[in-house]
């Protein structure tokens, strides 16, 4: 076939000579003519933005438990569990959002269980990553690399992206090198597909496909709109129907990871559901499209702000929104503290309400997210009897590995392999950090303890 397209190529130019056109001619001629044209093209605008988007290496383990037929547990004494580790590799994509700290954003799903992490960049260089944290619920993580030399994406506001702006996707598909893709947006707001905990996904048609995850959606100024996370595909090709998380639901997570090593949470404290019509004419409201409040949780932020059963929540900080389920989205997003304006519809008049939000950050962890060797044991902030902050053991479940390393009850770890922690959060980032032998600084009583997790 390459013969032929040789062949081809080469008859027309004897053709074309044949016809005896003269130089003047020739140059008359569009296809003769030694003017480069201005094509429109997007590549200027790629040369900016690909360096800032980067491929990222994992290698880990993974445990899987499968439980002991009731014989051998019999005959031989083998425990009810048996847990099997095997090692797995992974490819994704990932974004530096901050050159000058070497913050690189990316999925939760592409570094969760990770060992080790190498970030790829465009030329070439090569850097091991640390995780600094992540959150499942939104599928976000933060790496940090080496601040030496790197390139950032500007961030958009992607509260001001609308259905039809054209979009670019950048990322490393298949585990091919970087490729580009382009379409639009094709709708905003999206919810309700179960892919993550809160949904709030920018929807586009650029290809997205495996090795995509945690790359980056950008506009044609090369600004950040989202972070590409998922695609909708029977087969898990690329079918036109790609999810990404906004930028700016993406910034107000990783600056919560940042400060805090995990999110804190906004929390409204109410309960609700999507409006239709036929529930904005019995309320008498003019509106097709918000969040409907059924329930008002008492002693919560939504109480203290004068919030009402009844009231159909159309805005956030002046952007609407169209459903429960994204108010909900936005309002985890934010972080607690945030301050808050809603725009209300009640009783057919429109006001404004400001919240300041409470912290849904649950205090209460299973300590198997933390480490594979916790698992059974139940951990809460607290502090042990001088009032030391600490990591309470509140529950564990007996011939669980975590009583099998020798926690009970009640025990308050207060280290890890001599670095200080005082709260959950800090044991999980010391568990992150800690390579080896783990030692356990564990207050019981009166008496101080150490116990050993070997890896």
């Amino acid at each position: 076939m390459k013969m032929s397209f040789r062949h081809c190529a080469l008859a027309s130019a004897v053709v074309v000579s044949s016809l005896g056109f003269t130089a003047s001619t020739q140059a008359a001629l569009p296809f003769f003519s030694d003017k480069k044209a201005e094509v429109p093209s997007l590549a200027p605008m790629l040369e900016e933005a690909t360096p800032a988007v980067v491929s990222i290496a994992v290698e880990g383990t993974q445990t899987s438990r499968q439980r002991v037929p009731e014989m051998f547990r019999y005959f031989f004494g083998a425990p009810q569990e048996q847990a099997q580790e095997r090692p797995f590799k992974g490819l994704g994509s990932g974004v530096i959002i901050d050159a000058e700290k070497g913050y690189v954003v990316t999925n939760n799903h592409v570094v969760d269980n990770a060992d080790e992490i190498t970030v790829k960049l465009t030329d070439g260089r090569e850097f091991t990553a640390k995780k600094l944290g992540a959150d499942e619920q939104s599928d976000i993580a933060l790496l940090k690399i080496d601040p030496d030399n790197l390139k950032a994406l500007p961030l958009a506001d992607s509260d001001a992206a609308r259905v039809g702006d054209f979009v670019v996707a950048i990322g490393n598909p298949f585990g091919l090198s970087q490729t580009v893709t382009s379409g639009i947006v094709s709708a905003l707001g999206r919810s309700g597909l179960n892919i993550g905990g809160y949904e709030d996904f920018i929807q586009t048609d650029a290809a997205i496909n495996r090795g995509n995850s945690g790359g980056a959606l950008v506009n044609l100024h090369g600004e950040l709109v989202g972070i590409n996370t998922a695609i909708f595909g029977p087969n898990g090709g690329n079918v036109g129907i790609g999810f990404a998380i906004p930028a700016n639901m993406m910034k107000s997570l990783v600056d919560q990871i940042a400060e805090y090593g995990e999110v804190r949470r906004g929390l409204l404290g109410i309960l609700g559901s999507d409006i239709d019509a036929g529930l904005a004419e019995a309320m008498n409201a003019e509106v097709n499209l918000g969040a409907f409040v059924s329930e008002v949780q008492p002693e919560s932020a939504a109480e203290d702000a004068g919030l009402q059963a009844g009231d159909i929540i159309t805005a956030i900080n002046g952007r609407k929104i169209n459903s429960f389920q994204e108010l909900r989205a936005k309002i985890a997003s934010m972080g607690a503290g945030a301050e808050v304006e809603l725009t209300v519809m009640r009783k057919g008049d429109e006001m404004s309400v400001d919240v300041t939000l409470d912290d849904a950050t649950e205090q209460t962890v299973t300590a198997a997210q933390i480490h594979p060797a916790l698992e059974g044991a139940t951990l809460t902030n607290g502090s042990d009897g001088a009032g030391n902050a600490g990591v309470i053991v509140s529950d564990i479940e007996r011939g669980a590995p975590a009583a099998r390393i020798g926690l009970q009850s009640d025990d308050v770890i207060i280290g890890v392999n001599r670095v200080r922690v005082a709260s959950v959060a800090d044991f999980r980032n010391a568990l992150e950090e800690a390579k080896g032998v783990i030692a356990l600084n564990v207050k019981r009583g009166n008496s101080t303890l150490y116990l050993v997790i070997r890896q």
